[in-house]
């Protein structure tokens, strides 16, 4: 007879018993299981005692968690949170340091517990916690435990950082500029100091001042991975935290000590791959970089401004000899300001005043500021541009400046300068951090790049909006190989002609063109429902294979992974909580258990409730995009278990996964795209004995049927 559904087979143990097999009913009250328990070992005061997981974390059951216990889970018996807590907060107290160092290696890995973690912090634990890291007696593993602890503890969100006190603080940034301490420390303290960045902006600010620049840049010229990825986040948390004059000043010490090419040199270039977190601080990193050009284009050209019509005059000189000064007669005022129009338009502005053209923004005047570094730093391909194009016949120059302009607005998008800052991006480009001055030196080379495909194209005025687009395409496919070098950037880019945009589009357009003959239609409709079997297995394989998903908070972005996998059998997910840089689990090491059969839905984006809960803001759009959660049944109510994919692909595919798994159709665009490129493998494979045999569109007309059906062959006649 089948138990209830509400009924799971459990195991229990205990140190030094023999473990017990229940069956726990989840109606009951947990108090009453305890007391089953407890009685079936003689033990009294069932009250002193909780179940735990005896897998993972350890992690306590409560009557909010107990309905993730699924058949074949085993627990363990140990004390209650409440005396556990009092006991090891005992232990802080003790007068023998290896008394504490004992309680804080028991406390750390149970700070992770929220139960747990309610009734420390309930009985003053940060505070005992905080007198310990603000004594500073011991500089070594008390120290280290001290500060793991008190993060896990404040990670729950149940003290808010903000009231943390100012010496505590100090204290803490103490051990960021210490040398001759315990190697473990200055990380932990760093990522203290990055959370009080990021959530209090009046402690922010002292850690800002209390904490040098020049220690950071210390920091991470150790080589060690961890040290240098929590000293670039505190960075990154600085900089963020700071007014846009006061980042200016930072941005510009930073380069000034030589910051862009360390990490050129000893972190794009590592021999070590590059963790995730590390890749987001770059992105970041150069997303508030080129956040300092936003203020320039959004400023438009003020034509009342004596500066800038000296700019735009040492434009114009730059590309023109003066005709006044190199004949040596003089000109009259009116015989000048023709000459300047004139010229002005030869430069490719579309009015005889410039002033009009820059009004726009953006670009404003980022795009001066490009043509002036254009014409100061390469004055030789400045000059030939101008005055190859002056030569040309009407309507076939090159504008200048009205190309200028444009490109100017096209790298602005294609970089995203004046974006807010994604929480979990990590699209740096490493070209970025190999070149001063990176956006300008871009500009010469796209400027010269839209010279070289006006003439490929042989284009006129009235094609320049179709030159534009094949220059934005040039440009975005090169920044899409991220470039490690502007030279590298350089060759790839000129390597990819008009004529070779072409051939890359005509490709892409024949995989996914529809129009086809009829009789390949069909064909193509046969095969479909064989493929699609063929994409299922890839996508359960994939499952089988698992994946390593980051934990992600609404405030910040965490270091804490899991991993989850599908049984060979395809009964169960399996999950489970690992270390970072570990090596990937064992299915019988993964503590956690979903059954199949238990699963409901799938929801993806907002539907989910982990995005719910974190809001809608522009930052979280890239969050709710990879977001999905399995609703399953948990007895009369409905849980969620909640991922936030590390890519699109790995979206796309536990996604169709899930859903065939339920039963459901695989409609993610990754499966489209698959299936497309299988049906054309496959259709190509098929029509090859029918090369260079034109299909006709229709099916060509049935015979009329013969007057006499005289012509069969007559069997019975035996051959001599």
């Amino acid at each position: 007879m089948t138990p209830p559904r509400n009924v799971v087979k459990i195991a229990i143990q205990m140190r030094d018993a023999i473990p017990q097999l229940i069956q726990l009913d989840q109606a009951k009250p947990l108090a009453a299981v305890l007391k089953e328990v407890c009685d079936a070992w003689s033990l009294t005061h069932s009250e002193r005692y909780a179940l735990q997981f005896a897998d993972g974390h350890r992690r306590y059951i409560t009557e909010n968690n107990r309905a993730e216990i699924k058949n074949g889970s085993i627990l363990c018996l140990s004390t209650a949170p409440d005396l556990e807590a009092e006991q090891l907060l005992g232990g802080l107290q003790s007068d023998s340091r290896e008394g504490r160092r004992e309680a804080l290696r028991h406390l750390v890995p149970l700070a992770s517990d929220m139960t747990f973690a309610r009734e420390v912090i309930s009985r003053n634990g940060l505070q005992r916690l905080g007198t310990i890291i603000e004594d500073g007696d011991d500089l070594g593993e008390v120290l280290a435990l001290s500060l793991r602890a008190f993060l896990e503890l404040m990670e729950h969100g149940v003290v808010s950082w903000e009231t943390l006190s100012i010496p505590f603080v100090r204290k803490v940034v103490c051990y960021v500029n210490m040398n001759l301490m315990d190697a473990s420390v200055p990380p932990l303290a760093l990522g203290l100091l990055e959370s009080v960045t990021l959530s209090s902006p009046a402690l922010g600010q002292l850690v800002k001042s209390e904490v040098p620049l020049d220690r950071l840049l210390v920091h991470l010229q150790v080589m060690n991975q961890q040290l240098q990825t929590k000293a670039m986040a505190l960075l990154t948390a600085l900089l963020q935290g700071a007014s846009p004059v006061e980042r200016k000043h930072m941005l510009d010490y930073l380069w000034q000590r030589n910051l862009r090419q360390f990490i050129y040199k000893n972190i794009i270039h590592s021999a070590a791959p590059m963790g995730d977190e590390m890749a987001h601080h770059l992105y970041v990193l150069q997303a508030l970089t080129l956040g300092l050009l936003e203020p320039r284009m959004r400023t438009p050209l003020d034509p009342y401004s004596q500066e800038q019509r000296e700019q735009l005059q040492v434009l114009r000189q730059a590309a023109f000899e003066v005709e006044g000064e190199s004949s040596g007669t003089g000109l009259s005022a009116d015989r000048c300001r023709s000459l300047c129009a004139q010229e002005f338009r030869k430069l490719g502005f579309s009015n005889s005043n410039p002033a009009q053209d820059l009004e726009r923004v953006p670009p404003g005047l980022l795009a001066l500021d490009n043509m002036l570094y254009f014409s100061r730093n390469a004055p030789s391909a400045y000059s030939r541009f101008v005055l190859e194009n002056s030569s040309r016949e009407d309507k076939h120059e090159c504008p200048f400046a009205r190309g200028s302009i444009q490109l100017t607005v096209l790298l602005c998008e294609l970089l995203h300068v004046g974006e807010p800052c994604s929480e979990t991006a990590q699209d740096f480009s490493p070209m970025f951090f190999g070149q001063d001055q990176s956006f300008h030196e871009l500009f010469c080379v796209g400027i010269q790049l839209l010279n070289k495909t006006w003439k490929e194209m042989r284009a006129t005025q009235e094609d320049f909006d179709k030159v534009m687009q094949v220059v934005r395409e040039q440009l975005a496919r090169t920044l899409a190989l991220k470039p490690t070098s502007l030279e590298l950037f350089r060759t790839k880019v000129n390597a990819l002609t008009y004529g070779e945009v072409l051939r890359l589009r005509q490709t892409e357009r024949l995989h996914q063109e529809g129009t086809l003959a009829p009789p390949i239609l069909e064909l193509r409709e046969k095969l479909k429902p064989e493929l699609m079997v063929l994409i299922r297995q890839q996508r359960l394989l994939r499952l089988c294979e698992g994946t390593l998903f980051r934990k992600i908070s609404s405030r910040r972005r965490q270091d804490k992974l899991w991993f989850c996998c599908l049984s060979p059998n395809h009964k169960l997910l399996q999950y489970g909580d690992m270390e970072e840089g570990a090596s990937p689990p064992t299915l019988e090491s993964l503590p956690e258990q979903l059954p199949v059969a238990d699963m409901k839905a799938l929801l993806t984006g907002k539907d989910c409730p982990h995005v719910r809960e974190k809001g809608s803001g522009k930052q979280n759009k890239d969050l709710y995009e990879l977001a999905f959660s399995i609703s399953y049944d948990c007895g009369e109510e409905e849980a969620y278990l909640n991922f936030i994919a590390p890519s699109k692909r790995e979206f796309y595919l536990w996604t169709d996964g899930l859903s065939a798994l339920l039963g459901s159709p695989m409609g993610s665009e990754q499966t489209r795209l698959d299936l497309e490129q299988l049906l054309t493998m496959e259709t190509k494979l098929r029509l090859l004995e029918l090369e260079n045999v034109p299909i006709p569109e229709q099916p060509p007309p049935v015979p009329p049927p013969p007057t006499n059906f005289n012509f069969c062959y007559d069997c019975s006649i035996a051959e001599p």
